[in-house]
């Protein structure tokens, strides 16, 4: 591996993620690195590169997510859908999007068994997390995309989401606004956990913590601008909101301007997520950034891997602040 980093011009940790497939590693990089090992007579390539997954098929199943009305016109699971579709391109292998919503075990596993098809991707673990356990015991051919939760038995793909509920709420502090409101629906495991990086960040940055502050909203733009009209009528004070996902820091900001409050001068606004429409909203949204298409290139690769028998943990994909105009600076 030395000897390859050496060639490459990466260190030797880069070198190991690629010959591990790791879809973390820069495909360019990762092409140029298979490229050098094979040239120079080194075998441990990695049985998941592009090529591998031919004729793998995979069913996708999205669980009814708690706090959202539906799912296919939502642009979260669409874009997560699209960085999905991009890793199987690349792995050479398909997928099918089921419609049907799993509720018991027998629909669990009548799913996850469907010929014709090498493994399950659930998009969420909603009420499943009990279920979802219990079928790891049974089999290891399906992977979660979402939290990781306490005595989780199953692999699961996601974000660090405290992490980033304490980065988009640290930022509001550090522009000097102190009556921070949080907007989600905690049932969700994400949000929950989004919830717990505000609290963490108003504690560590010296904001005292007020409960009539955390209100619940679904993942939706007309309800959320209508809950912020009726937070406004109650809390006039509040100078910035932290919104769980993207879709409701639009529905904020179009609550904000129905009332004639101006964003960022009067309230600052942070999103979740970085879904394409947030860069086109007025003013464009500041968010919390989840790669999607290193999500989906995470999510084959493992289970291509837990396709061929291996064990695979779960990862937490790091995230990152994008500052853009609606939170002011």
């Amino acid at each position: 591996m030395k000897d390859l980093a050496n060639m490459a011009g990466v260190s030797t940790a880069t070198v190991s993620r690629a010959l591990a497939g790791s879809p973390l590693v820069n495909p360019r990089t990762r092409k140029d690195i298979l490229r050098l090992a094979r040239e120079n007579g080194y075998k441990q390539l990695i049985s998941a590169e592009p090529g591998a997954g031919s004729n793998m098929r995979f069913n996708i199943v999205v669980p009814r997510p708690q706090g959202r009305l539906g799912w296919l016109d939502d642009a979260f699971f669409l874009e997560l859908l699209g960085g999905i579709g991009q890793a199987a391109h690349t792995y050479d292998c398909d997928f099918v999007v089921s419609h049907i919503v799993p509720r018991t075990m027998d629909d669990l596993m009548q799913l996850n068994d469907e010929e014709g098809y090498q493994g399950t991707i659930f998009l969420g673990q909603s009420s499943l997390h009990n279920m979802l356990n219990r079928m790891a015991d049974i089999s290891n051919s399906f992977i979660a995309w979402g939290a990781e939760l306490p005595g989780q038995r199953y692999c699961s793909v996601g974000s660090n989401n405290v992490k980033g509920g304490e980065k988009a709420t640290r930022h509001l502090a550090r522009l000097g606004r102190r009556r921070i409101a949080f907007l989600g629906n905690r049932e969700a495991p994400e949000v929950q956990q989004r919830y717990e990086g505000y609290v963490k960040a108003l504690s560590n940055e010296g904001i005292d913590f007020d409960p009539d502050l955390v209100i619940t909203a679904p993942f939706e733009i007309e309800s959320s601008s209508s809950i912020t009209r009726s937070i406004f009528e109650r809390h006039r004070d509040i100078d910035a909101i932290f919104a769980s996902s993207d879709t409701i820091a639009i529905g904020v900001i179009s609550g904000l301007q129905a009332m004639g409050i101006e964003v960022p001068k009067q309230v600052s606004v942070v999103g979740y997520d970085d879904i394409f429409m947030s860069r086109f909203v007025s003013p464009p949204l500041s968010t919390i950034r989840q790669d999607f298409a290193a999500a989906g290139r995470l999510i084959i690769s493992k289970l291509l891997h837990l396709s061929s028998g291996e064990q695979m943990v779960s990862e937490r994909l790091p995230t990152e602040i994008v500052v853009r105009n609606s939170c002011g600076a």
